[in-house]
């Protein structure tokens, strides 16, 4: 028999609102008993109806709603919500790479699905979905028949969940790198082991926007595979593509002699150091592009991470010629953008420098936020001039 849980008095508002998790701290009493991971009733103090989720006695988030009305989590259900949900990319122009499913977003909580070209790839991050992986699978086939389906659920957050790390075909056949094509260039995705499931598809649309920005000599700090660099490539006269990994540096090659791009060149080394000695070479460029991975991944860690971000733009700011660009970006959700706001006032002040704001943009459209679930709005992407 299905578990029914129970809320304290007050606890349903915000999930009533839309979001989807119900933390184990917000439970008065559970009823019946079934199966790790199946399917829960979620109910008010006072006994209304909410919603049905997954359930994980093992996890801080006890229930993830996905469902409001009388459906179950069926083949035939899955297959709507995940037509519905590519549907929509489509209607927004997305053809070959995009995120087809993102999470709470698109009403299928820790459910990841990223389409590379005929490749796709999923990360299963709660104990519920990852029962269900299987037959999420043969909907994906069925609607959308991908030569290869590929399992990106190699992350921390899994733990979580009782789980652990894995990344495995799950169908067909998927190479090591598979090509797209992101505003016109070309693109090889290290699907198996690049970074998240391969590539970072929320920055596509500002990675364009950029373009605008890098006339001139260019430096893009954390390149990853070079998505900023070769976007850059297009209008600057030089771009420099620093990395602390070779294996990401030699991405950033391979990608720009797929395109027949000559005006790259790669430096490996440690993106603090690098902007450090650049300062003290009295070494400057007309644009700087700073796209970090996250510097803080739970609220305990934001204050280190603001000190961080500070380090790297202030210094930034240091080494752009007057009347050039900073374009710079973070993409950890506990640095809000107010706050992410606030270290660049900051960091402008600091660097005596005077910095005016040009633009701001957040992640792609096909990565959409809730209103109600602020974990769903993470990017915020800047571009300052520097007078």
């Amino acid at each position: 028999m299905a578990y029914k849980v129970y809320l304290k008095k007050n606890e349903e508002k915000r999930i009533v609102a839309g979001h989807s998790w119900v933390f184990a701290n917000e439970v008065t009493k559970i009823e019946n008993k079934d199966k790790n991971g199946s399917l829960a009733e979620v109910y008010s103090y006072d006994g209304r109806y909410i919603g049905k989720g997954y359930i994980n006695h093992a996890s801080k988030i006890l229930v993830r709603i996905f469902i409001r009305g009388n459906e179950t989590d069926d083949e035939e259900f899955y297959l709507k919500r995940l037509k519905e949900a590519n549907d929509y990319r489509l209607k927004l122009g997305y053809d070959n790479c995009y995120r087809m499913v993102f999470a709470e977003a698109d009403n299928l909580p820790a459910l990841i699905v990223d389409r590379y070209a005929d490749v796709l790839v999923i990360q299963c991050l709660s104990l519920g979905i990852d029962l269900r992986k299987d037959m999420i699978c043969k909907c994906l086939v069925k609607l959308f028949s991908p030569k290869g389906i590929y399992e990106r659920s190699d992350v921390s957050v899994r733990k979580k969940e009782g789980l652990t790390e894995v990344k495995q075909v799950l169908y067909g056949e998927v190479p090591d790198y598979q090509q797209i094509e992101e505003n016109g260039i070309k693109m090889l995705v290290d699907v198996k082991n690049g970074q998240k499931t391969g590539y970072f598809l929320d920055q596509k649309e500002n990675r364009l926007t950029a373009r605008k920005y890098c006339k001139g000599e260019v430096l893009d700090c954390f390149c990853n595979s070079g998505s900023f660099s070769l976007n850059a490539a297009t209008i600057a006269d030089k771009v420099t593509a620093c990395d602390i990994s070779e294996l990401a540096l030699k991405n950033v090659r391979d990608n720009a002699d797929l395109n027949g791009i000559k005006n790259i060149t790669t430096l490996c080394g440690d993106v603090f150091e690098v902007l450090r000695n650049f300062k003290k070479d009295k070494k400057q460029f007309d644009t700087v592009i700073l796209d970090p991975p996250a510097f803080c991944k739970t609220a305990d860690e934001v204050k280190d991470a603001y000190r961080g971000y500070k380090d790297i733009n202030l210094t930034a700011m240091k080494i752009v010629k007057s009347g050039g660009f900073l374009i710079t970006c973070s993409c950890s959700h506990y640095m809000s953008a107010s706050l992410f706001e606030k270290m660049l006032i900051e960091a402008a002040r600091e660097s005596g420098r005077i910095v005016r704001s040009v633009e701001i943009k957040t992640q792609a459209p096909d990565h959409p936020s809730l209103l109600c679930a602020e974990e769903t709005q993470y990017l915020k992407f800047f571009v300052l001039q520097v007078i």
